[in-house]
């Protein structure tokens, strides 16, 4: 065992004190080659699954769109919450280039299981559910676990003066994260060449070993810290600050890396709100693109808005590296990280700015489900003149329904409970009849009125979009061919079942009785509409009446544009500039740690949308209005906090402690004693 520890330990140190090969002649050691292509890999794989996670939850597992956006954000949050567990495996135990590999294996497992969760022969309801979740916390601890060692190991590669070239090795690095999301189809493809293309440059990687068990030390110190400032504060003199309490049993470094630590993870309190915002982009702002009109228009269509994020990362970095930041700095106004962030916050909250404008276009031309104690309803007259419909105690339907008109849409109608049952009153050629029907909440009716008997069908609108049905009233049964899609009516009034149909002209459908066989015009089917089609025996053939029970989407997907551009330079100034300065303000001890804690500020964003989104129950342009209210405000106490904040380095404390090492030995000889080292000791940069 001592021998196999002897070689670990070796082969972390390898490289650890010598020159990697550079690029072509740059200051880029090759290693990072490697880094970034891993990356791209993993990012392709996850975006690949996770663009239409809410889509599966919906359309597969047939959950409503508030337990999709909160299962969505559960596990994006999950996803954000490992890599604290991530770090410590790392500086604790096997070192960042090993925690990589293990748990890349983890999160190929899991795609695996996610996988043969969707197919559709595999089990019921029930295995695809448990399956589903179960690939998707394995998915979770892999991708958790790796995400903050992968950024910091390749930071690890430069040289200690390369200290620029690192900063432009985070926008490369990000850049490999989107063009992994840019290529999101067929993503699992690329899960198992994860390993292969990091474990590749494994002579070349600058391997440090882990430093112990950080985060269990860096604990102790807090408590120790705080128990005995408890216990002496009114014996002992007062210390500078709370840490200095420690001084007793730990060492002056450790209290000074944990108070950095400190300095930075206080400045990381208000980032949840910005997260809570950015990764709606995959819940609410899929749910409003399903919604709206998803014809080509210019080549934007749901694939390429869905892809519309990360290939505005790849334009924008470079823009904003060799064009917007040296502009900026022409005009002699320093933008340091913490400007850039507050900077891409209020970006982000204008992107949600014009969703709530997109959004209240939207709701204007989509049914929504009705809410509790509430029904919707619709009447088709079929009958040969007009009638009049009553519901006792209200007035839905106060005007009289001619022949064969198109319905005006669904009217709501409330109820007393869960569900009511109403005597409805039906008036034709001055004969009145009644029938009792039952009215169950949130769900959406159809009531045809016809020469035989009234029929009384009702639908679930969560399914609702791109959908299509037929009613009979041939005296023949008929089979009607729509593109790829069969339907079947019975006679005398038969109504088909309802059928998602895609959007597009068709031209030829096909009707067969048993005696005949008929060719109808349909024409145009749009996006988001639900139409029903009337067919009649007439003599001279069939004859169809295309009714357009709800109205096709008007407002078009390329609406969306305007918010992914706002949210898209949100990120860039946020996200990249947060991930450096995460770096370049840790100890060399700490910084898969402070990774961990960044990472950690997305998945407090996600608990926030998730509790929203399960509690909040406001439609949804004013919760739209609200998180832009919401990360306005948090820019400003973020602006304030960061004005006091002073940037440090990090590599300065091996040589204040040198210099305390000497100035220790000088104190031997003349008997002074030394001062403890302080962050007030270390140079400093500018505020903010």
């Amino acid at each position: 065992m001592g021998k196999k520890k002897d070689k670990d330990v070796d082969a972390e140190d390898h490289g650890k004190g010598q020159r990697s090969p550079k690029l072509c002649g740059t200051n880029y050691p090759v290693s990072i080659a490697f880094i970034v292509v891993n990356e791209f890999c993993e990012r392709f794989s996850y975006y690949g699954m996770k663009a239409v996670l809410t889509l599966y939850f919906i359309h597969y597992l047939h959950w409503d769109k508030n337990l999709s956006t909160a299962v969505y954000h559960a596990f994006s949050s999950l996803c954000y919450f490992t890599p604290l567990l991530g770090a410590v495996i790392a500086d604790s135990w096997l070192g960042k280039f090993r925690t990589v590999i293990y748990l890349s294996i983890v999160y190929v497992i899991g795609h695996v299981v996610k996988s043969v969760g969707a197919i559709p022969d595999v089990g019921d309801s029930t295995v695809h559910v448990v399956l589903s979740m179960l690939g998707l916390v394995l998915i979770a601890f892999g991708t958790g676990g790796i995400k903050p060692c992968v950024a910091a190991f390749g930071g690890d590669q430069f040289d200690e003066e390369h200290t620029e070239e690192r900063r432009k090795f985070f926008s490369i690095f990000y850049m490999s994260i989107n063009a992994g999301s840019v290529l999101w189809k067929n993503g699992r493809n690329l899960v198992i060449p994860v390993d292969l293309v990091f474990i590749a440059g494994s002579g070349l990687y600058k391997k440090s070993p882990p430093e112990g068990n950080v985060l269990v030390r860096v604990c102790k110190c807090i408590g120790f810290a705080i128990r005995n400032r408890w216990n002496n504060s009114k014996k002992s003199p007062k210390r500078s600050h709370w840490l200095d309490w420690a001084e007793e049993k730990y060492p002056k470094r450790l209290i000074q890396e944990i108070k950095m630590v400190f300095r930075v993870l206080v400045l990381y309190i208000p980032l949840p709100m910005f997260w809570a915002l950015f990764d709606q982009q995959g819940s609410r702002w899929t749910l409003q693109a399903t919604r709206m009109n998803m014809d080509f228009v210019m080549g934007v269509c749901f694939c390429v808005v869905k892809m519309l994020n990360a290939l505005l990362i790849l334009v924008f970095i470079p823009i904003f590296d060799m064009g917007v930041y040296p502009l900026i700095g022409l005009c002699r106004i320093k933008l340091t990280p913490l400007k850039k962030m507050a900077a891409g916050m209020i970006l982000a909250a204008l992107a949600f700015c014009a969703a709530t404008v997109v959004e209240i276009n939207v709701i204007k031309s989509v049914v929504e489900p009705p809410p509790a104690k509430e029904s919707l309803v619709q009447v088709y007259n079929l009958m040969d003149s007009e009638v009049t419909v009553q519901f006792p105690g209200h007035t839905v339907f106060s005007d009289p329904l001619k022949s064969y008109e198109d319905p005006s849409g669904y009217t709501s109608l409330p109820l007393t409970g869960e569900s009511q049952l109403y005597t409805v009153t039906v008036t034709h050629n001055g004969a009145e009849y009644q029938c009792g029907l039952t009215f169950t909440e949130r769900t959406a009716y159809s009531l045809f009125l016809h020469t035989a008997q009234p029929d009384f069908i009702s639908k679930d609108l969560h399914s609702i979009f791109d959908f299509c049905r037929f009613i009979n009233t041939h005296t023949e049964n008929i089979n009607i061919t729509v593109g790829t899609e069969e339907f079947y009516a019975a006679a005398d009034y038969g109504i088909s079942q309802n059928i998602s149909v895609p959007r597009g002209e068709y031209n030829g459908v096909v009707c067969k009785t048993n005696s005949d066989q008929y060719l109808i015009d349909l024409g145009l089917l749009d996006f988001g509409a639900f139409y029903t089609v009337i067919l009649s025996k007439e003599s001279n053939g069939l004859t169809f009446k295309k009714m357009e029970d709800i109205q096709a989407n008007n407002i078009h997907i390329a609406w969306q544009v305007p918010q992914y551009v706002f949210i898209t330079a949100g990120e860039v100034m946020f996200s990249i500039t947060g991930l450096e300065f995460s770096y370049s303000q840790a100890p060399a001890s700490m910084k898969s740690v402070l990774q961990a804690g960044w990472l950690m500020t997305v998945a407090f964003g996600n608990v926030i949308v998730l509790i929203v989104a399960e509690g909040a129950g406001m439609e949804q342009w004013t919760e739209f209005l609200l998180f832009a209210g919401l990360l306005v405000a948090v820019s400003i106490i973020f602006s304030i906090m960061a004005y006091f904040y002073t940037y440090v380095d990090p590599d300065q404390l091996d040589k204040i402690f040198r210099e305390d090492t000497d100035d220790e030995k000088v104190e031997s000889s003349d008997g002074k004693k030394n001062e403890a080292v302080s962050l007030t000791d270390m140079p400093k940069q500018t505020k903010m």
